[in-house]
C-alpha cells in the first residue's frame, strides 16, 4: 500500500514533464540534434562525416547517408577491437546482440549515456498509466517479465549480451523483490526448460502485472492452466495490467482474454537494441488504437523516410516538423549511442501530431509485392481482424505469403498460413471476407484482382504447434523472437509446412 501510494505521487510529476517536451516537439527535436552533432564532433565518424561544419539539419542530410548494419558494421569491427572515439565518445558500454537476417549477429552499440533513456522509458510508461487510471497496485504485488537471459559475455574488450538480459541488471532495487522469475531461471536457455521452471516458481504468487512478446505469454499461459486448472485469473485473482511489445497485440487478444477469464488494461512498448523509441501513454476505453508517444527527449534524433519512395535512388528524408499523419514512413535513427541515418527496418505511421503518436505498421523488408501490391504488416493485421470480430474464431498465429506459381496453371495468389485455436465452420468464407477487407486497405491489390492478375487469397491450415516447432526448428523460440507477418517469398512457409 505504501508504495503504490508514492507511486501515484511521482507518477503525477513524471507525466507533467513528460507531456513538457511532447508539447514542445520540434525545438526538443532541434535540441537533441545539436547536441547529438556536438558530443561527435571529435569521434572517427564525426571527422569522416565533417561534423565540425554541420550547422543544420540540410548539412547532415547532405553529409551522413542512410546507412543500415552492413555500412555502420566496419565502424562496429573497429570498436569490437577496443578502439575508442569511433562512433561516440569513449567505448560503449555493451554491445546488445541481434539476430540479423542478412549480416548473421548484429553489434548494436550501448553507451552511458543511452542506457538510462532505455531504462526511463518503461518506467515513465508505468508512471503515466497510473497517473491516468490511479491503478498502482501492481507495484504491491510481484511482476514478471519473459525475456532473454541476463548473462552477459564479458570477454571482449565492450561486454555483450541480449537487451532484454542487460536491462535485467538495472532494474531498480524497489523492484528487485517484486521481480520474477529468479535469476537462475532468468538464465536458462532452452525457452521450454525455462517456461516450464517459470511456471514452478509463478503458480502461487500475487502475480499483477506480466510484460512479454504475446505469443511467448500465450505458452507461459497454456502452461499455467495445464498445471493448475481454471483460468488465468481464478490463478492470479490480482493481475490487472498486460505490458507488450515487438509485435501487434490484437491478432492474439481474443485468445489471451479466453486464457485470462477477462479484459485487463495492457500497455504497449516500442523497446529495441537501437533505442527506447515509444509507448502507448493513454488508456483509451474505446478500444481504438490511439498510438504510442513518439520519445522525442531521449538522446535519439528521428528522421522519416516515405515507405513507398525508401528503394528510390534518391528517396526524400524529412524531420518531425514535416510528417503527416496516415503515411507509411521508414524509421531512421541518430543516437546517442553512435547510430547515424540508420535505418533500424521498421515502418511507423503517425495518428496524431499533438502530441506526436505513432504505431508500428510492419517492417521495410517484410512485406509482399510479388505484383507490385506492396502489402504490409498492417494490413493483414487490419483485415484478419475485421473478418474475426464479431466471431468465435480464435487464432493462435499466422503468416502469409504469395504463390506465384500455383499448380493446374491457375492464377497466383497470397496464401495465408494459419494456426488456428477455434477454426471457422467454412474456411472459404472466412478467406473472402479477409479479402474484401484486404481490398478496402490496399488499392494496388484491388487493381490487381481486377484486371486478373491475381485471385482471392486461398488459406492453408497450420497444425497445432505448427509455428512453435518452426521457430524452435530455426533457432528462435522465446525470448524477443517474432514470427514475421509476411514475407515475399516461400521461404519461411515451405519450411513450416514441412515441419
Amino acid at each position: 500500500m505504501i508504495k503504490s501510494f508514492f507511486a501515484k505521487i511521482y507518477a503525477k510529476q513524471v507525466s507533467k514533464k513528460v507531456y513538457k517536451w511532447a508539447n514542445n516537439p520540434v525545438k526538443t527535436q532541434e535540441k537533441v540534434f545539436n547536441s547529438l552533432i556536438a558530443e561527435a564532433r571529435n569521434t572517427v565518424f564525426g571527422k569522416d562525416h565533417q561534423f565540425a561544419s554541420i550547422q543544420s539539419y540540410d548539412n547532415f542530410k547532405n553529409l551522413v547517408p542512410i546507412r543500415d548494419y552492413e555500412k555502420l558494421k566496419p565502424y562496429v569491427e573497429r570498436i569490437k577491437k577496443g578502439e575508442e572515439n569511433v562512433l561516440w565518445q569513449g567505448k560503449p558500454i555493451y554491445f546488445a546482440k541481434t539476430s540479423g537476417t542478412t549480416s548473421g549477429a548484429k553489434y548494436i552499440p550501448i553507451t552511458k549515456e543511452s542506457m538510462p533513456f532505455q531504462i526511463a522509458a518503461a518506467k515513465e510508461a508505468l508512471l503515466l498509466y497510473i497517473d491516468q487510471t490511479g491503478n498502482a497496485d501492481f507495484v504491491d504485488g510481484k511482476m514478471i517479465f519473459l525475456q532473454g537471459s541476463p548473462e552477459i559475455d564479458s570477454s571482449n574488450p565492450v561486454k555483450t549480451g541480449r537487451l532484454s538480459g542487460i536491462v535485467a541488471h538495472y532494474v531498480p532495487k524497489y523492484l528487485q523483490k517484486n521481480r520474477m522469475p529468479s535469476w537462475e531461471t532468468n538464465c536458462i536457455d532452452d525457452w521450454e526448460t525455462k517456461v516450464n521452471a517459470i511456471v514452478d516458481e509463478t503458480w502461487s504468487e500475487d502475480m499483477r502485472l506480466i510484460s512479454g512478446i504475446p505469443s511467448w505469454v500465450q505458452m507461459y499461459f497454456e502452461k499455467l492452466i495445464e498445471k493448475r486448472g481454471g483460468s488465468i485469473s481464478e490463478i492470479f485473482p490480482n493481475f490487472n495490467l498486460f505490458v507488450y511489445g515487438g509485435v501487434n497485440y490484437e491478432p492474439y487478444r481474443m485468445n489471451m482474454e479466453k486464457l485470462i477469464g477477462r479484459r485487463v488494461d495492457s500497455i504497449e512498448l516500442f523497446p529495441a537494441s537501437e533505442g527506447f523509441f515509444a509507448y502507448q501513454d493513454k488508456q483509451n476505453s474505446s478500444n481504438k488504437k490511439t498510438g504510442m508517444l513518439l520519445l522525442l527527449n531521449s538522446g535519439i534524433f528521428y528522421e522519416f523516410i516515405p515507405a513507398n519512395e525508401f528503394f528510390d535512388e534518391d528517396p526524400g528524408r524529412i524531420s518531425i516538423g514535416d510528417v503527416k499523419i496516415g503515411i507509411n514512413y521508414v524509421l531512421i535513427v541518430s543516437t546517442n549511442a553512435g547510430l547515424w541515418g540508420y535505418n533500424i527496418g521498421d515502418t511507423v505511421e503517425f495518428t496524431s501530431l499533438k502530441p506526436y503518436r505513432i504505431i508500428v505498421t510492419g517492417r521495410i523488408k517484410h512485406f509482399i509485392s510479388a505484383f507490385g501490391e506492396h502489402v504490409i504488416a498492417k494490413e493483414v493485421e487490419q483485415s484478419l481482424q475485421v473478418a474475426i470480430d464479431g466471431t468465435n474464431i480464435q487464432i493462435n498465429e499466422f503468416t502469409v505469403a504469395p504463390q506465384v506459381n500455383p499448380p493446374n496453371g491457375d492464377l497466383p495468389y497470397h496464401e495465408w498460413f494459419i494456426e488456428f485455436v477455434n477454426e471457422p465452420d467454412d474456411i472459404g468464407k472466412l478467406a473472402l471476407q479477409i479479402d474484401t477487407e484486404m481490398q478496402k486497405q490496399n488499392s494496388y491489390y484491388l487493381d490487381l484482382l481486377e484486371g486478373s492478375i491475381l485471385q482471392t487469397l486461398k488459406i492453408t491450415k497450420v497444425s497445432k504447434n505448427g509455428f512453435k516447432n518452426y521457430m524452435k526448428s530455426i533457432g528462435k523460440l522465446g525470448g524477443q523472437n517474432k514470427m514475421p507477418r509476411l514475407s515475399n517469398d516461400r521461404k519461411i512457409v515451405d519450411k513450416l509446412v514441412s515441419k
